[in-house]
């Protein structure tokens, strides 16, 4: 019975197509004699009440597609009766004459029976789940029926739609992409640190009374880094990426002391280029973002002393008119160590608005060196271990148009004492090697196209072991 039902339906739907030409040609005709046997503002009327009709109706279909994309980018509530990720929109008329959103698929029962309310689920009587050729449900999705449990029960959090900004946040605050796609993200970066320091030659008198000379010693150091962060989506989860970096780095030193008179101030100047330190990274997205939960990206990097150490680097005298000042020869592009570092970011977008945040522990691997002494003449090997970093962070960025957004954040790194250790002998702390860095980030991006995106920032030091600034800008470039 069920199957000549549903082949007796489409027979009795075609032969009443005729039927339905005829009387809507019929309507329209008494129309046009109506229209006919009214005066020129009777009509006017009519047409104006039409008009306002039509305005209210594209008025709320208007507002029916501002809560679909609103419920589709994880805000406000999706039309009633409608999936938080359904776009469908059923043609019987509401409340309103208007289109109301199709119920969600759990309500809709399979076969072709009836939906709740004694209609068929369409304004044209076509039932809205039919049954597939095969005897399955439409669509190849389970039924209630087949032991899976309703589609509607089975259908898992639909990811919130980005606009092009948002999606650049987040891979400026993720870094990886997931999608089998290449980019090169070339960037350069400029690094300014002032450092004062209070200089005292001389003795105490009395225990109050101090003899000799006092000088203020300064440094001023630029570091301008540029490179190159090549990044490859494996998979849909995993990505991988190598980043080199290639260093070049000036240091102006001034002290007072020249002729003997602590007013007489001279200087000297070092400079230094050569590829930093090498690191490579592997990141996993363990949970995708949904309408409740963030993305989360665990990550993975190690880094290798590829640019040059900083031990073993002479300091010598370059006045001789003053003993105070002392520069060293050269100046480092690297740490000299190999470090490990895991990580673990997460990120949710609450269109406009994104949020992120960081967490991640450095291992700093020891080694030893056959000299780390500054002295000229004096080698001292040693093996050095320095402190493990734990960092951590978290921003918000703010997306004013669909290419164009703008982000602040922050981050703290604790690093501890270093530790020396002369062979044979038990490690000793370096005092005054403790160190915490803090700094204040904005940042500002701009989709190019669909390829190419510009990331600039400004970091702001908070603390004196962090630089004064950092001011950079990367070009990432997806193919």
């Amino acid at each position: 019975m069920t199957r000549l039902s549903t082949i007796g339906a489409p027979r009795m739907v075609l032969a009443a197509i005729p039927a339905a030409v005829m009387l809507f040609a019929l309507s329209q005709g008494a129309c046009a004699q109506a229209l006919g046997d009214q005066s020129v503002e009777d009509r006017l009327n009519t047409l104006m009440r039409v008009v306002s009709e039509q305005q209210k109706q594209i008025n709320s279909l208007e507002q029916q597609v501002t809560t679909l994309e609103m419920s589709q980018r994880g805000r406000g509530m999706p039309g009633a009766g409608a999936p938080a990720d359904s776009a469908a929109v059923a043609e019987q008329p509401g409340a309103d004459g208007l289109p109301v959103p199709l119920p969600p698929l759990a309500q809709i029962n399979p076969g072709g029976t009836p939906a709740p309310g004694g209609g068929t689920g369409t304004a044209t009587g076509v039932p809205v789940n039919p049954p597939a050729p095969d005897g399955g449900s439409a669509g190849g999705l389970p039924s209630a029926s087949d032991g899976t449990g309703a589609v509607g029960q089975t259908q898992k959090d639909a990811q919130p739609v980005r606009t092009q900004s948002e999606e650049a946040v987040a891979q400026r605050e993720l870094a990886p992409l997931f999608d089998h796609k290449l980019t090169f993200d070339w960037g350069i970066s400029d690094t300014y640190y002032d450092r004062r320091q209070l200089q005292l030659s001389g003795f105490l008198a009395l225990d109050a009374i101090f003899l000799g000379n006092i000088n203020l010693g300064e440094t001023k150091s630029h570091q301008v880094m540029a490179d190159l962060d090549t990044r490859y989506g494996v998979s849909d989860r995993l990505s991988v990426d190598v980043d080199v970096p290639y260093i070049y780095r000036h240091s102006n030193f001034i002290v007072g002391g020249a002729g003997g008179a602590a007013s007489t101030l001279s200087d000297a100047s070092a400079n230094s280029s050569d590829i930093g330190d090498v690191n490579f990274g592997v990141y996993y997205q363990f949970m995708k973002e949904t309408n409740s939960l963030p993305d989360l990206v665990a990550s993975l990097r190690v880094k290798a002393p590829t640019g040059s150490s900083p031990f073993g680097i002479k300091l010598q005298q370059v006045d001789a008119d003053n003993t105070n000042l002392v520069a060293p020869n050269k100046l480092p592009t690297g740490t000299g160590f190999w470090n490990v570092t895991a990580g673990l970011s997460a990120l949710k977008t609450y269109d406009p608005v994104v949020l992120f945040g960081s967490v991640s522990y450095t291992y700093n691997i020891a080694r030893s060196f056959s000299d780390i002494s500054s002295v000229i003449g004096q080698t001292e090997p040693a093996t050095v271990k320095l402190g493990d970093v734990i960092q951590f962070g978290g921003g918000a960025a703010l997306a004013f148009s669909d290419k164009d957004s703008a982000s602040v954040s922050y981050t703290m790194a604790l690093e501890p004492e270093s530790q020396t250790k002369a062979p044979g002998g038990t490690y000793s702390k370096v005092p005054g090697s403790e160190t915490t860095a803090s700094a204040i980030t904005f940042g500002l991006n701009h989709v190019v196209n669909k390829h190419l995106t510009i990331n600039g920032s400004v970091s702001v030091g908070l603390t004196p072991d962090t630089p004064n600034f950092v001011v950079g800008v990367r070009f990432p470039y997806t193919f």
